[in-house]
């Protein structure tokens, strides 16, 4: 599976491709070099709007991104690198990129709404941030922008 790095003006677009599953790295503070530095090491594809460091030639695995707007450029990645989409959405931590673990119900207690907690049967957990996650309304309106592509 595709593995990213965005760069620091594409913080959306991150989030986007984490709910998409997608193993994406995301340090607004990360200069140019660790960016490439990141690529290299771990095989990730730089996503950048930054025309200086896709010029780079050291930076030989990247997708300039031409848009400002983070739909249009969730459609530029999804169709010029023919990523898959369905297969693991919403597995990944969108504030932190781990991917996510089931939890049963009785671990979620306390840790969400009592709203929540009363109306959901399926948690999931970040390991690495300790976020929970339930399938509501957010993750519904999430879902509807992702079939429109």
């Amino acid at each position: 599976m595709e593995r990213f790095v965005c760069d620091a003006m594409l913080g959306r677009l991150a989030k986007w491709l984490r709910a998409l599953g997608y193993d994406t790295a995301y340090r607004p503070e990360a200069d140019d070099a660790e960016i490439i530095r990141l690529s290299w090491l771990e095989g990730r594809t730089i996503l950048t709007r930054d025309t200086r460091l896709a010029a780079r030639k050291v930076a030989r695995r990247h997708l300039l991104i031409r848009d400002d707007e983070v739909e249009r450029q969730l459609r530029q990645v999804v169709g010029e690198l023919n990523l898959k989409i369905g297969q693991d959405t919403f597995s990944r931590c969108l504030v932190c990129n781990r991917a996510l673990e089931g939890i049963a119900k009785e671990a979620a207690r306390g840790a969400v709404p009592p709203y929540v907690y009363a109306t959901q049967s399926s948690f999931s957990r970040c390991p690495g941030c300790g976020r929970h996650y339930w399938k509501g309304t957010h993750w519904q309106r999430m879902m509807e922008n992702l079939r429109k592509l």
